[in-house]
Order: structure tokens, then C-alpha cells, then sequence
């Protein structure tokens, strides 16, 4: 009697299976290409999951001792409807949208750029560098894109919940954070955001490329289904949120934070019971030290739950589409 097939983890490849000479040399992506798949891909993944992006920004925007205004994603959803139609759920879009296209294009032609210098002889990326690729695409879209459009997307939720929104459009308040707070009003909390992208991205690309390299085995060129794909996305998604949403929830704070005007009365009112615009965080771990202080290590994990259905969905939207238009291009974009 045989004995039954042992599972093999994508994130543990033995050696001498990692060692077999593969049935051909891996075809390279080139930069150009990822950076023009990688943005049509960006634009089209935001316009479909963006009001889970408000969601989950608005409750980890909404303090616990205020008292919380909303009593769940629901009712979240339910008030933005009431107040402001189901476009409310889309305010704040025209910056993402802006920022989401040059985001993955960053994102994925820095990726494919570094894994091209590491790669092995056969065209081969292991996990390990996998991680190492995916941590310098996330420091760079950090850099660059997400930082700025991040900002000044949860300035324009936020202000939303003003009783007088101050902000008409896009470059207006772009024009109007610039103005009042400077150009590095629109870079606050980057430390947090090169920390969470970097890590957001690392895992990711980790995760992809040890599935992607377990269901190809020996054949590096083994074309992959969409569906297949779209299973890694989500997994790979899924992994980077619970890795690191605690560092989401600081960069969203530290985004928000406004400069303190100091007033006497302050003195005596405990840091939970201030509203969110008195706070005025000294660096990312005092940010941290006063969320964990004043309202406990649940408060890392606020909104996680929308955060886990947008991301899940993003990932997986994200790498089917990019991977599709790569083929197409492919087709019509000859290089060597």
C-alpha cells in the first residue's frame, strides 16, 4: 500500500526540489510595461472598492470616548446614505483616483525593476527576495504618491464631518492644505506610511511570490488562471492586513492631527475626552504610546474588519488586472 501524498507549504520549498533544473528560463517583465499594466490597474480597482476605504476610514477616525458616533460598519454606511446620498460614500475618490494610478504604477514597475536585478540564473525569484522587491516598491509608492494622496484623502473624509465642509473639490483643497499648512501638510505622517506600505507590500509580494512559485513548480512559465490568481491576491491581501492595520490606524491619525493652539482649559481634560483636531502628535511612536494609553490595544485594530473585505478584494483586482494587461502587452509590446 502507498503512502499518501505529503503537502508541500508554498512558503517551504525543499532543496532539491528548489534545485531542479526548470523546463525553461522565466520571462522577464519589463519596467515600462508593469508601469503602464500597473496603473490601468490601480484606476480600475479604486473605482469599485472605495467606499470600503471611507468606511473603514470614518470608525478608526471615530474616537471611543467621545462617544463614538457610529455603531458599526452598518450604521456607518446607513448615516453617510441618510446625510449625504450614496455619493457620500464616494467622497474623498477624486483623490484616491488621482493618487491610485501613479500608486501601483510605482508600485509595480519598482517591483519588477528590482526583482529583474534579483532574480537567479533560471529567471527565478525566490520568497525571500520576493520580500525584499515588495519592501522597496512599498517605500518608494510611499514615497512619492501614497503619502501625499492619503493625507489629503482623509482630510476631505474627515471634513466631511464638519458641520461646515470646507473643502469644494479636489484641487481646491489641495490648494487650501498647501496654503494654510504648507507643503509638508500634505506629508504628514510619513514615517507611518513609509512603515505601513513597505510592510504592506512586503508581505504581499512574500505571499505572491511563494504561491506563485509553489503552483508553477519546476515550469517558471506556467501560465496561470485568473481565477488562481485572484485566490493568491486575496490571501496575499489578507496576510499584509493583519500584519500590519496597526500602523494603518497611526498613519491615519497622524494624518488628521492638526497643530495645538494652546488654551488653559485643555489642561484639566483628560487626552481621550479631546476632540481629534486638539490632538498634535510629536512623532509617530508618541502617536502610538497615547493610542495604546488613553484607549487601549483594541484601539490598533479600529476598522479592520472593512479594511480586511477592501484589501482582500484590492489585491485580488489589483494582480488579475495587471497580470492581463502584461499579456496583452506582451502581444503588441515586443522587447527583449
Amino acid at each position: 500500500m502507498s503512502e499518501p501524498r505529503r503537502f508541500v507549504s508554498p512558503f517551504h520549498r525543499p532543496q532539491f526540489l528548489a534545485a531542479a533544473a526548470p523546463a525553461g528560463k522565466a520571462k522577464l517583465t519589463h519596467p515600462g510595461k508593469a508601469i503602464l499594466a500597473g496603473g490601468i490597474a490601480g484606476g480600475i480597482e479604486i473605482c469599485i472598492t472605495f467606499p470600503t476605504e471611507y468606511v473603514k476610514t470614518q470608525l478608526q477616525l471615530d474616537e471611543k470616548a467621545n462617544p463614538p458616533k457610529y455603531r458599526g460598519i452598518v450604521d456607518c454606511v446607513k448615516q453617510t446614505v441618510n446625510g449625504h446620498g450614496v455619493k457620500g460614500l464616494y467622497r474623498g475618490l477624486s483623490s484616491l483616483l488621482y493618487g491610485s494610478i501613479p500608486k501601483a504604477a510605482v508600485r509595480f514597475g519598482m517591483f519588477e525593476f528590482l526583482s529583474n536585478k534579483m532574480r537567479d540564473e533560471s529567471g527565478k525569484l525566490d520568497s525571500k527576495r520576493g520580500f525584499l522587491c515588495g519592501l522597496g516598491a512599498g517605500v518608494a509608492e510611499a514615497v512619492v504618491v501614497v503619502c501625499p494622496m492619503e493625507t489629503v484623502k482623509v482630510k476631505f473624509i474627515h471634513d466631511q464631518t464638519s458641520a461646515n465642509p470646507k473643502y469644494k473639490g479636489f484641487f481646491h483643497g489641495v490648494r487650501e492644505i498647501v496654503r494654510s499648512e504648507g507643503l509638508k501638510g500634505t506629508y504628514q505622517g510619513l514615517t507611518a506610511t513609509v512603515l505601513k506600505q513597505g510592510s504592506n507590500q512586503a508581505i504581499r509580494f512574500y505571499v505572491m511570490t511563494s504561491l506563485r512559485n509553489w503552483y508553477k513548480g519546476d515550469d517558471p512559465n506556467k501560465v496561470i488562471n485568473p481565477l488562481i490568481t485572484g485566490l493568491f491576491g486575496a490571501f496575499a491581501g489578507a496576510a499584509s492586513v493583519f500584519g500590519n492595520t496597526p500602523l494603518d490606524v497611526i498613519k491615519t491619525r497622524m494624518q488628521v492631527s492638526l497643530p495645538r493652539t494652546f488654551d488653559p482649559r485643555l489642561r484639566t481634560r483628560p487626552a481621550a475626552l479631546l476632540g481629534l483636531e486638539a490632538h498634535k502628535y510629536k512623532s509617530t511612536v508618541d502617536c502610538a504610546v497615547q493610542i495604546m494609553k488613553y484607549e487601549g490595544p483594541m484601539a490598533f485594530y479600529k476598522g479592520t474588519i472593512p479594511r480586511l473585505g477592501r484589501v482582500c478584494l484590492d489585491v485580488a483586482i489589483v494582480f488579475i488586472i495587471y497580470e492581463e494587461v502584461v499579456k496583452f502587452l506582451n502581444i503588441v509590446w515586443k522587447n527583449n
